[in-house]
């Protein structure tokens, strides 16, 4: 090995171990908003909300299986009502000039190490299987074999939006949506962490898709 390719590697390993030693990890989330608020300029710090729900999200509990809400609508409001607060908003259902809809869904994937393109697969609830052809003195054989005990860390789809309205003519005037994928089962940590991404630049973000990458502890 030459020196100058001993010197990457050490680089590069170096790397690793400040990352793993940092304490921290990082939810790159994927990001789409869009304001149009409705007066000539947007709200100022102060202004009031109430949060409103959907008929499907007023029986308030997780959703089970491989596909819904991880955690109660109280608990995604009570995150969502943490970020609001750190851009000025007041949570005052009484007085409220905007009404608030913030909804959170997570697909599940499980995935198996061979289950890859190099062996022809892909991620799926079962992952991928093989058959076996062969014959000799004792007979023919044909064999199937499926990859259980294989299973690497699933693979968690979440998806954060936020829908903002007047409250005075129900017109929506701001809207945004943070995407990301990851291996950490923990929503109560990656959850607060999307929601944070979405509202980045409230009440006036970029317009259109950007990349918002949010650290939290390990």
């Amino acid at each position: 090995m030459t020196r100058s390719l001993r010197n990457v590697f050490l680089a590069l390993a170096c790397g690793l171990l400040l990352s793993a030693c940092s304490g921290l990890r990082v939810v790159d989330n994927d990001v789409v908003s869009f304001a149009q608020w409705t007066k000539a300029t947007p709200p100022a710090t102060g202004s009031s909300y109430r949060f409103e729900r959907l008929p499907s999200q007023q029986v308030n509990v997780p959703q089970s299986g491989i596909s819904g809400m991880e955690l109660s609508q109280d608990q995604l409001e009570a995150m969502a009502r943490t970020a609001l607060d750190k851009v000025g908003w007041l949570n005052n259902p009484q007085t409220a000039a905007f009404n608030v809809q913030v909804s959170a869904n997570t697909r599940y994937a499980q995935r198996f190490p061979y289950n890859s393109p190099a062996f022809g697969g892909g991620f799926g609830a079962f992952g991928g299987s093989s058959m076996s052809v062969g014959g000799g003195t004792a007979g023919s054989f044909v064999g199937f074999s499926l990859p259980l005990g294989t299973y690497e860390s699933p693979l968690y789809l979440r998806e954060v939006s936020f829908v903002v309205r007047d409250a005075s003519s129900n017109a929506v005037v701001f809207e945004s949506k943070a995407v990301h994928s990851g291996v950490w089962s923990d929503a109560q940590r990656v959850l607060p962490a999307m929601i944070d991404a979405a509202l980045q630049g409230f009440p006036t973000p970029p317009t259109g898709p950007r990349r918002i990458n949010i650290e939290i502890p390990r």
